[in-house]
């Protein structure tokens, strides 16, 4: 075993307060040093890296060492975050608030957060209680911070925890972006690389927020979209996944006037296990079968489904083609509904515009023309979209909406509920369903369907041997489907967003876009189509999603 490797580990586990990880490091150290060879090789993976900062904050497995999420972590984060937020500030003391959910350990790391923020001199401020994401990123509007922590890693897998960062003032609570990623991994670094973390000032002279920043964030949601008179016999079910998502939502659906839904019980309080989903994500193959189930029962109009922190949604209806009875839309068709609602209400005002990722429907494009809004396309990610210029609404395919730009600045799967609520009810005063108004989209917008192949691999360097041969030789047709034009947004125009992405336009209207996954090891490809009926186009969908197959099989 590696004398430098044992010596980097025991030097961890002399600062870590947490007795759990480090009972857990002491028994990898011990069985590594006796010549374990399964033991050396944990070792390895725990600390030949270290879990990078960047956009999206920190977001990792928990355990002990570098390259886990753990309390020694945390602590270095919360320490070099402090060191970047004084060096803004000119002399100033800058405010910060800190907000958790129901995951292992996010309390004691918002606590450790806390402490270390008013120990380094700053004013820092903890929620409440454990509450969802999109209250943290009101709050730092809300209360005029200069910054704000959630201890979250959404929907991933229950052994996960993450530490998710929003900047104030000129970024007026969004997440962070180049080059304040940068920036503050290199404190971070510093503090990693000069200090004992025990060592480190801890101040328990931090605020605790008062119930008034919960109740602004359920006043100002629930104005949303207010229940019309015919709202009242509505019948809806609800889940929050084992999650934050009920007590405010709740609260919400009460002060807007909506009827309470029938929920599914066994995932309505918080559960860091996530006992009856394999994967907490609303997304995943059968994460919403116990909703399913109870909307069969109490025959409900359709369901709404928060993921863990409530910062995603999904929607689903009934469905009699489906062998459940139901069906969950797509992220593009809650997207399209929900921005062709803000569309409506924004039409006429100057500046105003629609945004989403690039690989979510151009369906937005066209409803933001029909109702001369301006339109822009970001790069993935709510920090990219949330700065559109003018944005009245924006989502992206993977279940985020931002539909309240006035009060956060985020993906906010509750106020997209309200909003959810908002059109259910128009259209039941109108003897409609939700499935009725998509299919008014098609008639008024035009008919776009989506689709996604994505492709998960052991081996990170298939991705990278894909992307290569793809762009060396790109190819000519899909599926009988010439290839019109092949753009590589590695190399995009000024002002474009730009990434490793690759977009291909087809001659009859089609897109494809190819992209690694930010956050998995997964290469992921978006299929979009546009036809005069929504039978066309997710036909061409269908059939490009299996020439896409083949394709990356043959470049694999």
């Amino acid at each position: 075993m590696n004398d430098e490797r044992l010596a980097q580990a025991r030097a961890w586990m002399r600062q870590d307060p947490d007795h759990e990880t480090r009972d857990e490091l002491a028994a990898v150290i011990t069985r590594a040093a006796a010549g374990d060879e399964a033991a050396a090789s944990d070792l390895d993976d725990r600390f030949s890296t270290r879990l990078a900062f960047g956009t999206a904050g920190l977001r990792g497995a928990l355990g002990a060492g570098s390259n886990r999420m753990n309390r020694v972590l945390v602590a270095q984060a919360a320490a070099g975050f402090a060191a970047y937020l004084r060096e803004k500030s000119r002399g100033g003391t800058p405010t910060v608030v800190v907000g958790y959910d129901g995951r292992r350990n996010s309390r004691v790391f918002a606590t450790d957060s806390a402490e270390l923020f008013a120990g380094a001199g700053l004013r820092a401020i903890l929620l409440p209680r454990l509450l969802p994401t999109p209250v943290l990123a009101f709050a730092v509007r809300h209360l005029g911070a200069d910054a704000g922590v959630m201890v979250t890693a959404s929907h991933n897998p229950p052994n996960d925890n993450g530490y998710k960062v929003y900047l104030g003032g000129a970024d007026q609570g969004s997440q962070i972006v180049s080059p304040a990623d940068a920036e503050i991994a290199a404190h971070i670094r510093r503090i990693a690389d000069a200090d004992d973390v025990s060592a480190l000032p801890r101040s328990t002279d931090y605020e605790m927020a008062g119930e008034e920043v919960v109740e602004a964030y359920v006043a100002a949601t629930a104005a949303i979209a207010p229940a019309p008179a015919g709202a009242s016999d509505l019948r809806w079910v609800y889940t929050a996944m084992h999650g934050v998502g009920w007590e405010t939502l709740s609260k919400i659906v009460s002060a807007a006037g909506y009827p309470q839904p029938m929920v599914v019980e066994e995932q309505l309080k918080p559960d860091a296990t996530f006992r009856t989903v394999s994967f907490p994500n609303p997304e995943e193959p059968g994460a919403m079968d116990l909703s399913f189930a109870r909307a069969r029962r109490v025959q409900a109009d359709f369901i709404i489904a928060n993921d863990p922190d409530a910062d995603r949604l999904a929607v689903a209806v009934p469905d009699s083609s489906s062998e459940n009875g139901w069906r969950r839309l797509t992220g593009n068709e809650v997207g399209l509904l929900l921005g062709a609602r803000a569309a409506r209400a924004a039409a006429g005002t100057p500046g105003a515009s629609l945004a989403c990722s690039l690989v979510s429907s151009p369906g937005l494009g066209a409803v933001a023309a029909h109702h001369g809004l301006d339109f822009h396309e970001t790069l993935t990610g709510f920090k990219w979209i949330s700065r559109a210029p003018g944005i009245v609404f924006g989502f992206e395919e993977a279940l985020g909406y931002l539909v309240n730009p006035e009060t956060v600045r985020d993906k906010d799967g509750i106020s997209a509920a309200v909003a959810v609520l908002g059109l259910a009810s128009e259209a039941h005063e109108r003897g409609k369903s939700l499935a009725d108004l998509l299919s008014e989209l098609g008639d008024t917008y035009g008919y776009f369907a989506s689709g996604q192949v994505s492709v998960r691999v052991d081996d990170l360097s298939v991705i990278g041997s894909v992307m290569l041969s793809l762009r060396t030789l790109p190819p000519q047709q899909l599926s009988g489907h010439a290839i019109a034009s092949a753009e590589d947004l590695l190399h995009a125009d000024e002002g474009q967003p730009s990434g490793d992405v690759l977009r291909y336009r087809l001659s009859d209207g089609s897109r494809i876009i190819v992209r690694p996954s930010g956050t998995e090891p997964k290469l992921k490809v978006y299929i979009d189509a546009t036809a005069d009926s929504a039978e066309r186009a997710s036909a061409t969908v269908g059939e490009l999603e299996a020439a896409v197959r083949v394709l990356l099989e043959e470049r694999s």
